[in-house]
Protein backbone atom coordinates (compact mmCIF):
# COMPACT_ATOMS: atom_id res chain seq x y z
CA UNK A 1 0.00 0.00 0.00
CA UNK A 2 1.05 3.45 -0.58
CA UNK A 3 2.68 5.98 1.98
CA UNK A 4 -0.55 8.72 0.58
CA UNK A 5 -3.54 7.43 1.45
CA UNK A 6 -6.63 7.18 -0.89
CA UNK A 7 -9.60 9.40 -1.13
CA UNK A 8 -12.59 7.75 -0.97
CA UNK A 9 -12.89 7.46 -5.10
CA UNK A 10 -9.41 6.72 -4.70
CA UNK A 11 -10.80 3.24 -2.76
CA UNK A 12 -12.96 2.32 -5.84
CA UNK A 13 -10.86 2.82 -8.40
CA UNK A 14 -8.21 0.66 -6.58
CA UNK A 15 -11.02 -1.71 -6.27
CA UNK A 16 -11.74 -2.14 -9.37
CA UNK A 17 -8.01 -2.86 -9.72
CA UNK A 18 -7.74 -5.10 -7.48
CA UNK A 19 -10.76 -7.52 -8.90
CA UNK A 20 -8.48 -7.65 -12.11
CA UNK A 21 -5.34 -9.83 -9.98
CA UNK A 22 -4.92 -13.49 -10.64
CA UNK A 23 -5.17 -14.44 -7.56
CA UNK A 24 -8.64 -12.79 -6.53
CA UNK A 25 -10.40 -13.52 -9.75
CA UNK A 26 -11.83 -16.60 -8.28
CA UNK A 27 -13.12 -15.08 -5.37
CA UNK A 28 -14.54 -12.10 -7.47
CA UNK A 29 -15.90 -15.10 -9.86
CA UNK A 30 -18.94 -15.84 -7.01
CA UNK A 31 -20.19 -12.16 -5.81
CA UNK A 32 -19.94 -11.10 -9.34
CA UNK A 33 -22.21 -13.94 -10.90
CA UNK A 34 -24.73 -13.44 -7.80
CA UNK A 35 -24.96 -9.68 -8.61
CA UNK A 36 -25.30 -10.48 -12.36
CA UNK A 37 -28.29 -12.68 -12.32
CA UNK A 38 -29.59 -10.62 -9.42
CA UNK A 39 -29.28 -7.22 -11.26
CA UNK A 40 -30.65 -9.04 -14.63
CA UNK A 41 -34.02 -10.74 -13.14
CA UNK A 42 -35.09 -7.50 -10.38
CA UNK A 43 -33.94 -5.49 -14.01
CA UNK A 44 -36.30 -7.25 -15.72
CA UNK A 45 -39.14 -7.32 -13.54
CA UNK A 46 -38.84 -3.53 -12.76
CA UNK A 47 -37.86 -2.03 -15.95
CA UNK A 48 -41.47 -1.36 -17.37
CA UNK A 49 -42.35 0.24 -13.71
CA UNK A 50 -40.01 2.71 -13.37
CA UNK A 51 -41.32 5.64 -15.55
CA UNK A 52 -44.68 5.05 -13.54
CA UNK A 53 -42.82 5.22 -9.89
CA UNK A 54 -41.44 8.43 -11.47
CA UNK A 55 -44.61 9.93 -12.70
CA UNK A 56 -46.41 8.65 -9.17
CA UNK A 57 -44.06 10.74 -7.17
CA UNK A 58 -44.09 14.05 -9.38
CA UNK A 59 -47.76 13.71 -9.08
CA UNK A 60 -47.61 12.98 -5.07
CA UNK A 61 -45.54 16.79 -4.83
CA UNK A 62 -47.72 19.46 -3.87
CA UNK A 63 -49.23 21.87 -6.58
CA UNK A 64 -47.78 24.66 -5.82
CA UNK A 65 -44.51 23.21 -6.70
CA UNK A 66 -46.05 22.82 -10.39
CA UNK A 67 -43.24 26.05 -12.10
CA UNK A 68 -40.28 23.59 -10.84
CA UNK A 69 -41.69 20.83 -12.91
CA UNK A 70 -38.69 21.08 -15.07
CA UNK A 71 -36.02 20.60 -12.26
CA UNK A 72 -38.09 17.88 -9.90
CA UNK A 73 -38.23 15.78 -12.89
CA UNK A 74 -34.34 14.83 -13.05
CA UNK A 75 -34.36 14.81 -9.21
CA UNK A 76 -37.59 12.36 -9.07
CA UNK A 77 -35.30 10.46 -11.60
CA UNK A 78 -32.33 10.05 -9.13
CA UNK A 79 -34.85 9.24 -6.50
CA UNK A 80 -36.45 6.91 -7.89
CA UNK A 81 -32.88 4.73 -9.52
CA UNK A 82 -31.39 5.46 -5.92
CA UNK A 83 -34.32 3.53 -4.02
CA UNK A 84 -34.36 1.24 -6.99
CA UNK A 85 -30.47 0.30 -7.22
CA UNK A 86 -30.45 0.49 -3.87
CA UNK A 87 -33.26 -2.36 -3.24
CA UNK A 88 -31.31 -4.37 -5.96
CA UNK A 89 -27.79 -4.12 -3.94
CA UNK A 90 -29.56 -5.27 -0.58
CA UNK A 91 -30.56 -8.27 -2.52
CA UNK A 92 -27.70 -9.21 -4.19
CA UNK A 93 -26.05 -8.28 -1.04
CA UNK A 94 -27.52 -10.30 1.18
CA UNK A 95 -27.06 -13.57 -1.00
CA UNK A 96 -23.79 -13.02 -1.68
CA UNK A 97 -22.50 -12.03 1.88
CA UNK A 98 -20.45 -15.17 2.87
CA UNK A 99 -18.34 -14.96 -0.38
CA UNK A 100 -18.19 -11.19 -0.14
CA UNK A 101 -16.72 -11.57 2.96
CA UNK A 102 -14.12 -14.35 1.67
CA UNK A 103 -13.42 -11.84 -0.95
CA UNK A 104 -12.22 -9.31 1.89
CA UNK A 105 -10.09 -11.92 3.79
CA UNK A 106 -8.06 -12.57 0.46
CA UNK A 107 -7.71 -9.00 -0.54
CA UNK A 108 -7.15 -7.87 2.87
CA UNK A 109 -4.19 -10.70 2.97
CA UNK A 110 -2.86 -9.69 -0.25
CA UNK A 111 -2.29 -6.05 0.62
CA UNK A 112 -0.95 -6.86 3.75
CA UNK A 113 1.00 -9.84 3.32
CA UNK A 114 -0.74 -11.77 6.50
CA UNK A 115 -3.23 -14.51 6.94
CA UNK A 116 -6.19 -13.50 8.37
CA UNK A 117 -7.31 -14.85 11.65
CA UNK A 118 -9.73 -17.78 11.47
CA UNK A 119 -9.54 -17.73 7.54
CA UNK A 120 -11.98 -19.18 5.69
CA UNK A 121 -12.18 -21.64 2.87
CA UNK A 122 -15.25 -21.19 0.12
CA UNK A 123 -16.93 -24.98 1.94
CA UNK A 124 -16.95 -22.50 5.05
CA UNK A 125 -18.05 -19.26 3.67
CA UNK A 126 -20.83 -21.57 2.15
CA UNK A 127 -21.59 -22.85 5.91
CA UNK A 128 -21.23 -19.23 7.28
CA UNK A 129 -24.54 -18.53 5.31
CA UNK A 130 -27.09 -18.36 8.34
CA UNK A 131 -24.40 -15.66 10.60
CA UNK A 132 -24.16 -13.98 7.59
CA UNK A 133 -27.23 -13.32 6.82
CA UNK A 134 -27.99 -12.15 10.97
CA UNK A 135 -25.04 -9.50 10.40
CA UNK A 136 -26.68 -7.98 6.75
CA UNK A 137 -30.64 -8.11 8.55
CA UNK A 138 -28.47 -5.75 10.96
CA UNK A 139 -27.64 -3.28 8.43
CA UNK A 140 -31.19 -3.53 6.83
CA UNK A 141 -32.39 -2.66 10.13
CA UNK A 142 -30.08 0.21 11.16
CA UNK A 143 -31.11 1.00 7.34
CA UNK A 144 -34.74 1.10 8.00
CA UNK A 145 -34.54 3.20 10.76
CA UNK A 146 -32.82 6.02 8.92
CA UNK A 147 -35.28 5.32 6.07
CA UNK A 148 -38.23 6.53 7.93
CA UNK A 149 -36.68 9.28 9.58
CA UNK A 150 -35.42 10.47 6.17
CA UNK A 151 -39.30 9.87 4.80
CA UNK A 152 -40.29 12.04 7.37
CA UNK A 153 -38.45 14.78 6.43
CA UNK A 154 -39.20 14.74 3.14
CA UNK A 155 -42.80 15.46 4.25
CA UNK A 156 -41.38 18.54 5.63
CA UNK A 157 -39.64 19.71 2.53
CA UNK A 158 -40.28 17.54 -0.25
CA UNK A 159 -37.98 19.01 -3.12
CA UNK A 160 -35.09 17.83 -0.89
CA UNK A 161 -36.28 14.34 -0.72
CA UNK A 162 -34.04 12.98 -4.00
CA UNK A 163 -30.96 14.15 -2.12
CA UNK A 164 -31.86 13.18 1.22
CA UNK A 165 -32.45 9.51 -0.25
CA UNK A 166 -29.19 9.45 -2.27
CA UNK A 167 -27.29 10.71 1.08
CA UNK A 168 -28.91 8.04 2.95
CA UNK A 169 -28.44 5.53 0.61
CA UNK A 170 -24.97 6.47 -0.61
CA UNK A 171 -23.92 6.35 3.33
CA UNK A 172 -25.21 2.87 3.51
CA UNK A 173 -23.11 1.59 0.43
CA UNK A 174 -20.41 2.52 2.86
CA UNK A 175 -21.45 1.01 5.82
CA UNK A 176 -22.18 -2.18 3.52
CA UNK A 177 -18.96 -2.70 1.81
CA UNK A 178 -16.88 -1.68 4.40
CA UNK A 179 -18.11 -3.69 6.99
CA UNK A 180 -17.23 -7.12 5.43
CA UNK A 181 -13.52 -7.22 6.94
CA UNK A 182 -14.76 -5.68 10.38
CA UNK A 183 -17.13 -8.98 10.24
CA UNK A 184 -14.23 -11.01 9.21
CA UNK A 185 -12.38 -9.48 12.72
CA UNK A 186 -15.33 -10.13 14.34
CA UNK A 187 -15.85 -6.46 15.43
CA UNK A 188 -19.19 -5.23 16.24
CA UNK A 189 -21.66 -3.43 13.87
CA UNK A 190 -21.41 -0.76 16.57
CA UNK A 191 -18.07 -1.02 16.30
CA UNK A 192 -17.85 -1.05 12.56
CA UNK A 193 -20.24 2.07 12.42
CA UNK A 194 -18.26 3.84 14.70
CA UNK A 195 -14.94 3.20 12.92
CA UNK A 196 -16.53 4.45 9.57
CA UNK A 197 -17.95 7.45 11.12
CA UNK A 198 -14.60 8.32 12.24
CA UNK A 199 -13.55 8.62 8.25
CA UNK A 200 -17.43 10.17 7.72
CA UNK A 201 -16.37 12.48 4.65
CA UNK A 202 -13.57 9.70 2.64
CA UNK A 203 -16.64 7.55 3.87
CA UNK A 204 -19.44 8.88 2.12
CA UNK A 205 -17.55 10.01 -0.88
CA UNK A 206 -16.89 6.16 -1.54
CA UNK A 207 -20.32 5.14 -0.95
CA UNK A 208 -21.67 8.01 -2.78
CA UNK A 209 -19.22 6.94 -5.84
CA UNK A 210 -20.53 3.27 -5.04
CA UNK A 211 -24.40 4.11 -4.86
CA UNK A 212 -23.72 6.03 -8.74
CA UNK A 213 -22.32 2.80 -10.24
CA UNK A 214 -24.94 0.72 -9.00
CA UNK A 215 -27.25 3.38 -11.22
CA UNK A 216 -24.88 2.99 -14.69
CA UNK A 217 -25.73 0.28 -16.53
CA UNK A 218 -23.11 -2.49 -17.14
CA UNK A 219 -21.43 -0.55 -14.56
CA UNK A 220 -23.67 -2.12 -11.69
CA UNK A 221 -22.82 -5.93 -12.68
CA UNK A 222 -18.91 -5.40 -11.53
CA UNK A 223 -19.64 -2.54 -9.15
CA UNK A 224 -20.06 -5.09 -5.93
CA UNK A 225 -17.07 -7.16 -5.72
CA UNK A 226 -14.97 -3.96 -6.73
CA UNK A 227 -16.71 -2.07 -4.08
CA UNK A 228 -15.86 -5.02 -1.56
CA UNK A 229 -12.15 -4.83 -2.31
CA UNK A 230 -12.40 -0.67 -2.15
CA UNK A 231 -14.22 -1.22 1.42
CA UNK A 232 -11.19 -3.56 2.78
CA UNK A 233 -8.40 -1.30 1.25
CA UNK A 234 -9.92 1.56 3.08
CA UNK A 235 -10.09 -0.86 6.32
CA UNK A 236 -6.45 -1.86 5.86
CA UNK A 237 -5.40 1.73 5.97
CA UNK A 238 -7.62 3.99 7.80
CA UNK A 239 -9.87 1.67 10.39
CA UNK A 240 -7.71 -1.13 10.93
CA UNK A 241 -5.61 0.46 13.58
CA UNK A 242 -7.79 2.12 15.01
CA UNK A 243 -8.29 1.65 19.12
CA UNK A 244 -12.00 0.18 19.60
CA UNK A 245 -13.58 2.13 21.85
CA UNK A 246 -14.34 1.13 25.61
CA UNK A 247 -17.58 0.09 26.78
Amino acid sequence: MPNTLHSGPGYLKLGFGLIMEPGLRLFVLIPLLINISIFGLLSTLTLGQIGEWINQFMLWLPGWLDFLRWILWPLAVILVLAIVMYVFSTVANIIAAPFNGLLAEKVEERLTGQEVDGRETILQAIASFPRSIGRECHKLFYYLIFALLTLVATFVFSPAAPVLWFCLNAWMMAVEYCDYPMDNHKLSFKEARRRIGSQRSTSFSFGALVMLGTMVPILNLIIMPAAVCGGTAMWVERLKSQTPKLK
